[in-house]
């Protein structure tokens, strides 16, 4: 997502990477969420919407200047209802949703041959590999996997995804701003994303 956010000037915040960040402080919230993301289960919608809330008051992006993209939030209708709210206030809102659409088989490739770093840094085997094998390339530290990232875990995400996918689509379908990308690879899904986002910006 980084090349999204250099292309279209806006800030970023993925909820996922908030909570492995809490996870890894040993925060209060991290301790909260780290049983439910090994399990692969989601998170109570207040739980999130409060998180993503403070995230956006930490960072001053409700300031009324700052664009920026939710990655992997809202993903329940409970979750875009709790973050109305938050939003409202701002005058801020959801105005542009993408779906996207990638094969579970490519998603479980992706996840099998995912390392990471403990600062974040993410390296995948097949085609961002560390220059050192399972080696950070900056710290030379130890790459590791993360406990969410197998097979059975994926399957029980992926059955979760699918049943809240339809509710949440149809929410903002008829809000006017649902779209979906479809594509196997980041270079295919990105010019469309790209191209979408910069028509709604126009």
């Amino acid at each position: 997502m980084s090349s999204t956010s250099k292309s279209l000037r806006m800030v970023i915040m993925g909820a996922p990477d908030v909570l492995r960040r809490e996870i890894a402080a040993n925060s209060k919230i991290g301790e909260i969420a780290k049983d439910s993301i090994a399990k692969g289960q989601l998170l109570p919608d207040s739980f999130m919407a409060s998180l993503v809330q403070n995230e956006l008051n930490k960072n001053n992006w409700l300031d009324g200047k700052t664009s920026f993209l939710f990655d992997g939030f809202p993903r329940t209708v409970g979750q875009a209802q709790a973050l109305e709210p938050v939003l409202r206030p701002h005058n801020a809102e959801i105005n542009f949703v993408v779906e996207l659409n990638v094969p579970p088989e490519i998603i479980l490739d992706r996840i099998a041959n995912r390392w990471v770093h403990s600062s974040g840094r993410v390296y995948n085997l097949q085609y961002n590999p560390p220059k050192v094998p399972f080696k950070d390339d900056i710290t030379g530290e130890p790459l590791y996997k993360r406990p969410d990232d197998n097979p059975e875990t994926f399957k029980v995400r992926l059955d979760k995804y699918f049943s809240e996918l339809e509710p949440i689509r149809e929410y903002y379908e008829q809000k006017g701003v649902y779209h979906v990308v479809s594509g196997n690879s980041s270079d295919i899904i990105f010019p469309q994303l790209l191209s979408l986002v910069h028509k709604q910006l126009s």
